[in-house]
C-alpha cells in the first residue's frame, strides 16, 4: 500500500514556477502585478495533476492519500494573493496604486491662449477659479494668457492639450468675459491636485473686472489707462510706480501692507463704534486718476518701484 502526501509536490513545484517567474521578470520587464495575475491559476493544475497521476501510477494498489496541510496551506497562501491580485487588477484599483506609486511632478507650460480687442470691447471680466495669477497691463490690443503649471503624474505628455482647456472666452455686447478652468481632477483617493502659475495681459485701454475665489493675486497696472476693479480675492499685492498716475482704495480687507506713508488707513466699526478689525485704506500717486478698487480681499499688499 503506496502512501501519498497531496501538497508536498505542489509546494515545491509553486516555488520552482515563482522563482522562475521572478527571475525571468527581470529580463522581460514584468512587474509583481503582472506576475502575480499571471502564474497563480498553474497552482490548481499542478495540484490537481499531482492527485491525478498519483491516482494513475498507483492503480495496482490500494492508494491512500494523506494531506500535506502545511504544504497545502502554503499553496493556498499564494494561490489567494495571486486572486486578490487578479481582482484588484480587474477592478483597476491596481492600475491605480501603481500609477500613484510612479508618480513624480512635472512642469508643463499653459497652452497659450490670445484673443484680439477691437474697439468694439470696452470692458473685459475675468473670472478666476483659485490659480495663482499675475495681471498686467499692455499696450498690445489683444488679451493672452500664459505660465506653467505643475502636476504630479506618471505620464509624460502635457495633461492640458489646447488653450480651450485653460479658458474660454466669450463676447456679449461690449464686454469679453473669460472663465478660467480648473486642472482636470479624477474622483479618486489616489489623485493629487496641481499648481497653475499664469500671466494674464490685458489692453491698457479696456476696463477690467477680476472676481476672484480666494486665490492670489499679483496686478502690475504699469501703463493703465482706465479702471480695474478686483473682489473676492485672498490676497493681493499692487505693484505700482511711483509717478503713475493711480489711486488704488482697498476695502474691507483683514490686513494692510506697504511702506509707512504709503496707505491712509482707517479702521471699520460696527454699531456699537467697536472695531471690527476691517480696514478700509487709499494710496494715491500722482493726480490719481485711474482706480484700482480691492473689495472682499484679506491681505493687500503695495510695492512701489521708482
Amino acid at each position: 500500500m503506496r502512501t501519498w502526501r497531496v501538497g508536498t509536490f505542489s509546494m515545491g513545484a509553486s516555488l520552482v514556477f515563482l522563482g522562475l517567474f521572478l527571475f525571468f521578470s527581470k529580463f522581460l520587464g514584468l512587474d509583481l502585478v503582472q506576475v502575480m495575475t499571471a502564474w497563480w491559476p498553474l497552482l490548481l493544475v499542478v495540484l490537481g495533476i499531482e492527485i491525478l497521476l498519483y491516482l494513475f501510477l498507483s492503480r495496482q494498489e490500494k492508494p491512500v492519500l494523506k494531506y500535506d496541510f502545511l504544504s497545502i496551506f502554503f499553496v493556498g497562501v499564494i494561490g489567494t494573493a495571486g486572486i486578490a491580485f487578479a481582482i484588484l487588477s480587474t477592478t483597476g484599483v491596481m492600475g491605480k496604486v501603481e500609477e500613484v506609486m510612479a508618480r513624480e511632478e512635472r512642469s508643463f507650460e499653459l497652452p497659450a491662449f490670445s484673443y484680439q480687442v477691437d474697439d468694439s470691447i470696452k470692458r473685459v471680466v475675468v473670472r478666476t477659479v483659485g490659480h495663482q495669477m499675475t495681471v498686467e497691463s499692455t499696450e498690445e490690443k489683444e488679451v493672452s494668457l500664459f505660465g506653467t503649471y505643475r502636476v504630479q503624474t506618471a505620464k509624460k505628455e502635457k495633461l492640458l492639450q489646447s488653450a480651450d482647456d485653460v479658458i474660454s472666452a466669450n463676447q456679449k455686447g461690449d464686454t469679453l468675459y473669460l472663465n478660467m478652468k480648473s486642472l482636470p481632477n479624477e474622483v479618486s483617493p489616489f489623485n493629487a491636485s496641481g499648481e497653475v502659475a499664469a500671466t494674464l495681459l490685458v489692453p491698457n485701454h479696456v476696463k477690467l473686472e477680476v472676481i476672484g475665489s480666494d486665490n492670489a493675486l499679483t496686478l502690475k497696472p504699469r501703463s493703465i489707462a482706465n479702471d480695474w476693479s478686483i473682489e473676492s480675492v485672498a490676497s493681493v499685492v499692487v505693484d505700482v510706480a511711483a509717478a503713475s498716475n493711480l489711486k488704488v482704495a482697498a476695502v474691507g480687507a483683514q490686513e494692510v501692507r506697504g511702506k509707512d506713508g504709503d496707505w491712509k488707513v482707517l479702521t471699520e466699526k460696527d454699531l456699537n463704534g467697536i472695531d471690527n478689525g476691517r480696514k478700509n485704506a487709499v494710496f494715491q500717486s500722482g493726480e490719481g486718476k485711474y482706480h484700482i478698487n480691492i473689495a472682499n480681499a484679506f491681505d493687500v499688499s503695495l510695492t512701489t518701484n521708482e
